[in-house]
Parts: structure tokens; C-alpha cells; sequence
């Protein structure tokens, strides 16, 4: 299987095919309820969460109004604590970037071998795989390795992550067992010999495997949980240690950060380290949490880049709606409630960013062309539990309806700092004529009165199934009953007054 989302079929073919898969859905069942049902319960400790969440959401909303000056005070600050700051404007240049810099750290006068200037090891990282960096780093000869546990598992798999913080959720203990003792020895270090399905026995094959890779690796790639403006820190929390290692052991860092993850102050920090932590593993407090501010003579790397990545999130700030999905501070609460996640799995979203935020964050990232983007909008019930658990408050439903429009409708929207026109969706037309019949009889109390009374007189002869077009939605739903009398006769046969 391909490592990469290309060529994702939309995402109805790709849940379909999803929810078939018995295996894949029992291991997405007992750990989304097991994670969520843990987190109630860390939340419920705090009196206070609803302030938190609210001042989350507050601080989130005035930095992006006001990105521009935090991102310029971000890079005054990196640069005099003696980093080095660059600005990717997508995907491509990001890549390029890292490519370069990479190449450069592994010269000549550095008296490593040749096996340690072609390798990174890497902290795990969204953005770096919203990019593609690793297959642009293998396409220069140079082997990223991911040392995050999960992402270690998904990477030696030649798989994809389904899920923001537990990127190989949709495997258990046996099928990672597998893997490891299959795959480890064409990577490094072998798996022991007679390794059992034992969560301490798979970790510590994990620990020996890349024991030496931290150790030989020159250059360390990684991404940022939250940059501090005044101060130009960054900040990872992670839960294994394996970050750690990533920040403090090789000679040269190079983080790929998406421009959302300013915050202004420290103080401003303090309430995203309460909330994320208890929202993403159900902890009061993440176990490492590594904080950077530029280099430091004799200890830890002696060369720092920050890649500051806009790929798209400038054009998502203009959209006064959709913008709010730049709030995501990637905790995946909204995964672990979301029944479409539960039994479709993250590959079937076709990105890096599965589940509820993938719906609202991918489509306006990469844009709605392509029919698997154009498919995410689609992929909700819109039960509401998404907003109920985010911690920064994203109301995804209502962006969700937001790039409905978008997607059936048409309009315009901002590419790449101009505005362009989207043309509206192949094979909407008979969902955008059935959605404006609906609005000319709402808007005529007595054309919905009649058709009312019509229904109830006739439902003896409605269909099971709608016919011609109609035959796609009613293939997969039960129409609903039509009642004996409608509301409003019911209301005026036993209440009496005005309809």
C-alpha cells in the first residue's frame, strides 16, 4: 500500500469498501470508545474547562486576526536566539527548503559517513506528511526515519496514518507483531527472535530499532505543537520520549510548522498545555513536553531552521466561516466521538487529516476540484459531537453546510492571495433544484400548507424507493412515513388559532 493519499477514490467508495473490513472496524471501535470514555473523565476533573475552552478559542481567533504581526515578532525572535527563519509559500517550496538544508548539513567537512549525511530521524509531524516530505527527501537519496512509535509502525507497514494522534490505530498487537518482525531487518536492527504480541516486548523491539538511529543521525526534522511570538520557543508534547531524542541529539533541527501555530504569549501557552493534553490522551499533563528557543552553545543542536508553512492558510484565513478549522490544535477528540470515523477509519478521508477537522481542513487547504475533496463535506452526519468535544470550540458542522454551498454552488474563493471562481460541482444539479423548491415552499405558507395535505392524502401510495436520480439517496435510506395529517392540521384540529 502506498504511503501517500494519491489517488484516493472520493470518500463514499472508500468508506464503503472501509466498513466491510470487520478487523478494521472492531480495532477503531474499542479504541476511539476506549480514548474517549478516558477523557470524560479527565475533563470532568476540571470546574473550570468551559473558561478554558472558551479562552482557547478567544486567544486562537485574535491571533489569526492579527497573524501577520505574531508571525513577524515569531521570526525577530527566532533569529536573535540564533536561528534561522524561512517562509514556504506551499508544499513544493517547503520541500525544496528542507531538501536543501538537509544536503548542506551533511557536507563534506563534517566527518560523518556517507550512511549519516543521507539520513533524518523525525519527530512525528503532520505537517512534514501534509507535504510529502518524506517522499521528497527519498527522491534526493536521503532516508527519513519516523520514530514515533505508531508512526514507526505505519511507516515500516508501507502504510498510511488513519488518525491524528495514534497513527496506526487501525492496527492491533498481532498485525503490529507482524510487521516488526517482517519489515524491522530491511530498516535496521532486526526484531528479536520469538517476539510475542506483549505491548512492552513490541515497545522495546522499538526502542532497540531506533536506539541507533538517534544516535548516528546528523540531522533531526520535526514539526511544532505551538510557537511562542514573544520568545520564538517552540513546543512539542508528545508521550514516548522518542521527540526528545529527535530535539536534543543531532547537530542540525529543521522544523516544518504550519503559520496557525502561534500564539502570541506564554501565557497564552499555559491554556492550550491544560486543555490539549486532556483532550488528545486523557492526561493532565503530557508526559515530555520539549520546549526550544533557538541554539544553545554546547547543548543540543547547534543549528536551528524554523520552515514557516503557509501551503493554503492564507486562502483558509480569508474565509470568514472556514477559517475557524485554524483554530485545530490537532488533540483528535473529534475523531474518537464521530460515528462516521468510527465505522469508515481514517484512510477512507483520502488526507493526513482524517475524521471531522480532516472534512473541513483538507477541503480548504488543498481546495474542492478534486472529487475526493469535494466528497469530505459529505462526510458527516452532522450529529454535532464534534463541537461538542473540541477544545477550541470549531463548530465543524456549521462549516461542514458552509462547504456544502461551496461545493454545490459554485463561487468565489481565494487561491494563492487572488480571488478565483469555482464552478460548481458535476452532479448536483437535481440536489440543487430539489434544495430551491424547498425554498420557494417555505417561503409560501400556503403552496407548503396544500402539499402537505396532499402527502397525507396519498401516502398509501408513495413509493419505497424514489425514482430515476432520486434512486441514489433512497438506495441507502428508508423514506420516512408520511404522518396521517400534518403538523399544523394536528395543531388546528386540537388546539385551534392561527396556522
Amino acid at each position: 500500500m502506498s504511503g501517500t493519499y494519491l489517488g484516493m477514490p472520493a470518500f463514499p467508495k472508500a468508506a464503503e469498501d472501509a466498513v466491510r473490513n470487520e478487523t478494521l472496524r472492531g480495532n477503531l471501535r474499542h479504541a476511539t470508545h476506549t480514548i474517549r470514555d478516558k477523557r470524560a473523565k479527565a475533563v470532568a476533573e476540571l470546574e473550570d474547562w468551559d473558561q478554558l475552552r472558551t479562552a482557547g478559542k478567544d486567544i486562537k481567533d485574535r491571533t489569526l486576526r492579527h497573524l501577520d504581526r505574531y508571525l513577524l515578532q515569531l521570526e525577530d525572535a527566532v533569529t536573535a536566539a540564533g536561528g534561522t527563519v524561512h517562509w514556504a509559500a506551499d508544499a513544493e517550496e517547503a520541500n525544496r527548503i528542507v531538501t536543501y538544508l538537509v544536503k548542506a548539513a551533511g557536507g563534506s567537512d563534517t566527518g560523518g559517513s556517507d550512511i549519516e549525511q543521507r539520513e533524518v530521524v523525525k519527530v512525528k509531524s503532520m505537517a512534514t506528511q501534509e507535504i510529502g516530505l518524506n517522499e521528497a527527501l527519498e527522491a534526493e537519496g536521503i532516508a527519513a526515519y519516523e520514530t514515533d512509535l505508531a508512526e514507526l509502525i505505519v511507516q515500516l507497514g508501507d502504510d498510511r496514518p488513519s488518525h491524528i494522534l495514534v497513527p496506526a490505530i487501525h492496527r492491533n498487537r498481532g498485525e503490529i507483531r507482524d510487521i516488526f518482525e517482517e519489515k524491522m531487518g530491511s530498516w535496521g536492527r532486526a526484531a528479536p527472535a520469538g517476539l510475542t504480541d506483549n505491548p512492552a516486548e513490541l515497545a522495546e523491539a522499538a526502542r532497540v530499532h531506533l536506539r541507533e538511529k538517534f544516535l548516528r543521525a546528523k540531522v533531526g526534522v520535526s514539526g511544532a505543537n505551538f510557537m511562542v511570538a514573544e520568545t520564538g520557543t517552540l513546543v512539542v508534547v508528545e508521550s514516548e520520549g522518542n521527540g526528545r531524542m529527535c530535539l536534543t541529539l543531532p547537530e542540525t533541527l529543521i522544523s516544518v510548522v504550519g503559520i496557525e501555530k502561534v500564539v502570541p504569549t506564554w501565557q497564552d501557552l499555559e491554556v492550550f498545555l491544560q486543555t490539549l493534553p486532556r483532550s488528545s490522551t486523557a492526561e493532565r499533563m503530557n508526559p515530555y513536553t520539549s520546549m526550544w528557543t533557538g541554539t544553545t552553545d554546547g547543548d543540543g543542536p547547534q543549528t536551528f531552521h524554523l520552515v514557516l508553512l503557509d501551503n493554503g492558510r492564507t486562502d483558509t484565513l480569508a474565509d470568514e466561516v472556514g477559517r475557524q478549522a485554524l483554530r485545530c490544535i490537532r488533540c483528535s477528540a473529534c475523531l474518537n466521538v464521530c460515528p462516521v470515523y468510527e465505522r469508515a477509519g481514517g484512510h477512507a478521508y483520502g488526507s493526513v487529516y482524517p475524521g471531522p477537522i480532516g472534512a473541513i481542513l483538507s477541503p480548504q487547504l488543498r481546495g474542492t476540484g478534486s472529487e475526493v475533496d469535494a466528497s469530505l463535506p459529505y462526510a458527516s452526519s452532522l450529529c454535532g459531537a464534534c463541537y461538542d468535544v473540541c477544545p477550541v470550540a470549531i463548530d465543524i458542522p456549521e462549516v461542514l453546510v458552509h462547504l456544502r454551498e461551496r461545493v454545490v454552488e459554485g463561487g468565489e474563493v481565494t487561491r494563492n492571495g487572488e480571488r478565483v471562481t469555482i464552478k460548481p460541482a458535476k452532479g448536483h444539479a437535481v440536489e440543487r433544484a430539489a434544495m430551491r423548491a424547498a425554498r420557494w415552499a417555505l417561503d409560501h405558507p400556503g403552496a407548503l400548507r396544500a402539499g402537505q395535505r396532499l402527502a397525507s392524502r396519498t401516502r398509501r401510495i408513495h413509493p419505497k424507493r424514489l425514482p430515476g436520480p432520486g434512486r441514489a439517496w433512497s438506495d441507502t435510506r428508508t423514506l420516512p412515513e408520511v404522518p396521517a395529517e400534518s403538523f399544523r392540521d394536528w395543531w388546528q384540529r386540537t388546539r385551534g388559532g392561527a396556522q
